[in-house]
Protein backbone atom coordinates (compact mmCIF):
# COMPACT_ATOMS: atom_id res chain seq x y z
CA UNK A 1 0.00 0.00 0.00
CA UNK A 2 1.40 3.20 -1.02
CA UNK A 3 1.38 5.93 2.36
CA UNK A 4 1.28 9.44 1.15
CA UNK A 5 2.13 12.13 3.72
CA UNK A 6 0.82 15.43 3.02
CA UNK A 7 2.85 18.80 4.41
CA UNK A 8 0.91 21.24 6.23
CA UNK A 9 2.11 24.95 6.46
CA UNK A 10 4.70 25.30 3.57
CA UNK A 11 5.72 28.83 3.52
CA UNK A 12 7.67 30.01 -0.12
CA UNK A 13 11.35 31.23 0.92
CA UNK A 14 11.35 34.94 -0.09
CA UNK A 15 13.47 35.72 -3.40
CA UNK A 16 16.51 37.71 -2.56
CA UNK A 17 18.10 39.25 -4.96
CA UNK A 18 21.83 41.10 -5.06
CA UNK A 19 22.79 44.88 -6.22
CA UNK A 20 25.14 44.24 -8.25
CA UNK A 21 24.99 47.82 -9.31
CA UNK A 22 27.42 48.70 -6.13
CA UNK A 23 30.10 46.67 -7.66
CA UNK A 24 30.83 48.81 -10.53
CA UNK A 25 33.43 46.61 -12.47
CA UNK A 26 31.69 43.27 -11.00
CA UNK A 27 28.95 43.96 -13.30
CA UNK A 28 30.84 43.74 -16.76
CA UNK A 29 32.26 40.88 -15.53
CA UNK A 30 29.31 39.18 -14.78
CA UNK A 31 27.48 40.01 -17.77
CA UNK A 32 30.58 38.58 -20.00
CA UNK A 33 30.58 35.71 -18.16
CA UNK A 34 26.45 35.14 -18.44
CA UNK A 35 27.19 35.62 -22.46
CA UNK A 36 30.36 33.19 -22.35
CA UNK A 37 28.46 30.80 -20.95
CA UNK A 38 25.35 31.19 -22.80
CA UNK A 39 27.59 30.65 -26.09
CA UNK A 40 29.03 27.30 -24.85
CA UNK A 41 25.98 25.86 -23.32
CA UNK A 42 23.82 26.88 -25.77
CA UNK A 43 24.35 24.09 -28.36
CA UNK A 44 24.53 21.22 -25.77
CA UNK A 45 21.30 23.03 -23.16
CA UNK A 46 18.57 21.46 -24.63
CA UNK A 47 19.76 18.22 -24.65
CA UNK A 48 21.00 18.13 -21.47
CA UNK A 49 17.36 19.90 -20.50
CA UNK A 50 15.68 17.13 -22.01
CA UNK A 51 17.93 14.17 -20.97
CA UNK A 52 17.64 15.38 -17.95
CA UNK A 53 13.44 15.85 -17.59
CA UNK A 54 13.42 11.83 -17.97
CA UNK A 55 12.64 10.97 -14.58
CA UNK A 56 14.55 7.80 -13.28
CA UNK A 57 13.99 6.03 -10.15
CA UNK A 58 17.12 3.59 -9.28
CA UNK A 59 16.93 1.23 -6.66
CA UNK A 60 18.25 -1.71 -5.01
CA UNK A 61 17.14 -5.03 -3.92
CA UNK A 62 18.49 -7.98 -2.39
CA UNK A 63 19.35 -9.69 -5.50
CA UNK A 64 19.09 -6.72 -8.38
CA UNK A 65 18.91 -3.51 -9.73
CA UNK A 66 16.21 -1.70 -10.73
CA UNK A 67 15.77 1.49 -12.61
CA UNK A 68 12.58 2.96 -13.81
CA UNK A 69 12.95 5.49 -15.83
CA UNK A 70 9.61 7.54 -17.82
CA UNK A 71 9.82 7.51 -21.72
CA UNK A 72 6.23 8.54 -22.09
CA UNK A 73 5.87 7.91 -26.16
CA UNK A 74 8.99 6.66 -27.09
CA UNK A 75 9.02 2.79 -28.85
CA UNK A 76 11.36 0.12 -27.94
CA UNK A 77 12.71 0.24 -31.46
CA UNK A 78 13.58 4.10 -30.58
CA UNK A 79 15.95 3.25 -27.63
CA UNK A 80 18.95 1.64 -27.12
CA UNK A 81 20.53 0.41 -23.37
CA UNK A 82 23.97 -0.46 -22.80
CA UNK A 83 26.43 -1.02 -19.89
CA UNK A 84 29.73 -0.48 -19.64
CA UNK A 85 31.39 -1.35 -16.43
CA UNK A 86 29.20 -0.01 -13.98
CA UNK A 87 28.04 2.77 -16.08
CA UNK A 88 23.87 2.20 -17.69
CA UNK A 89 23.49 4.15 -20.57
CA UNK A 90 19.99 5.01 -22.21
CA UNK A 91 19.84 6.87 -25.88
CA UNK A 92 16.91 7.29 -27.86
CA UNK A 93 15.11 9.29 -29.60
CA UNK A 94 11.89 11.50 -30.55
CA UNK A 95 10.41 12.29 -33.47
CA UNK A 96 11.79 15.25 -35.25
CA UNK A 97 9.91 18.38 -36.05
CA UNK A 98 9.18 17.53 -40.13
CA UNK A 99 11.31 20.33 -42.26
CA UNK A 100 9.17 23.11 -43.94
CA UNK A 101 6.89 22.94 -40.62
CA UNK A 102 5.87 26.05 -40.09
CA UNK A 103 4.93 25.70 -36.12
CA UNK A 104 4.68 29.17 -34.22
CA UNK A 105 5.25 27.27 -30.48
CA UNK A 106 3.37 29.32 -27.36
CA UNK A 107 4.85 26.49 -25.49
CA UNK A 108 7.07 23.81 -26.15
CA UNK A 109 7.51 20.55 -23.53
CA UNK A 110 7.64 17.68 -25.57
CA UNK A 111 10.71 16.96 -26.54
CA UNK A 112 12.32 16.43 -29.94
CA UNK A 113 15.44 14.31 -31.28
CA UNK A 114 17.78 12.34 -29.60
CA UNK A 115 18.66 12.12 -25.98
CA UNK A 116 20.90 10.23 -23.73
CA UNK A 117 20.95 9.19 -20.20
CA UNK A 118 23.39 8.15 -18.38
CA UNK A 119 23.61 6.61 -14.41
CA UNK A 120 26.19 5.14 -12.22
CA UNK A 121 25.10 1.33 -11.20
CA UNK A 122 25.61 0.73 -7.21
CA UNK A 123 26.60 -2.51 -7.74
CA UNK A 124 28.24 -4.95 -10.41
CA UNK A 125 25.72 -6.61 -12.70
CA UNK A 126 25.14 -9.75 -14.25
CA UNK A 127 24.58 -7.84 -18.52
CA UNK A 128 23.92 -10.93 -20.09
CA UNK A 129 20.84 -11.46 -17.70
CA UNK A 130 19.21 -8.25 -17.79
CA UNK A 131 15.91 -7.71 -18.27
CA UNK A 132 14.32 -4.58 -20.40
CA UNK A 133 10.15 -3.66 -20.29
CA UNK A 134 8.25 -0.93 -21.25
CA UNK A 135 4.88 -0.67 -19.94
CA UNK A 136 2.57 2.45 -20.78
CA UNK A 137 5.30 4.86 -21.25
CA UNK A 138 7.80 3.08 -18.03
CA UNK A 139 11.26 1.74 -18.91
CA UNK A 140 12.06 -0.95 -16.03
CA UNK A 141 15.51 -2.61 -16.24
CA UNK A 142 15.80 -5.61 -13.67
CA UNK A 143 19.57 -5.94 -13.49
CA UNK A 144 20.44 -9.23 -11.36
CA UNK A 145 23.21 -8.78 -9.39
CA UNK A 146 26.56 -10.72 -9.46
CA UNK A 147 27.15 -13.19 -6.96
CA UNK A 148 29.69 -11.36 -4.60
CA UNK A 149 26.99 -8.22 -4.46
CA UNK A 150 24.52 -9.97 -3.31
CA UNK A 151 23.49 -9.78 0.04
CA UNK A 152 23.95 -13.10 1.99
CA UNK A 153 23.05 -13.84 6.02
CA UNK A 154 25.89 -15.27 7.71
CA UNK A 155 24.48 -17.65 10.36
CA UNK A 156 25.72 -17.72 13.68
CA UNK A 157 26.99 -20.24 15.37
CA UNK A 158 26.45 -21.24 19.27
CA UNK A 159 28.66 -23.11 21.54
Amino acid sequence: MLDIARRQNLQPVPFRSWNLANFGAFNDLFSEFDRLWGELSAPLSSQFRWAASYPVDLYETGDSVVLEMAVPGIRKEDLDISIEGNQLTIRGKYPEIPEGDERRYWVQGIPHGAFSRSVSLPASVEVDKVKAVINDGLLTLTMPKVAEARVREIAIASN
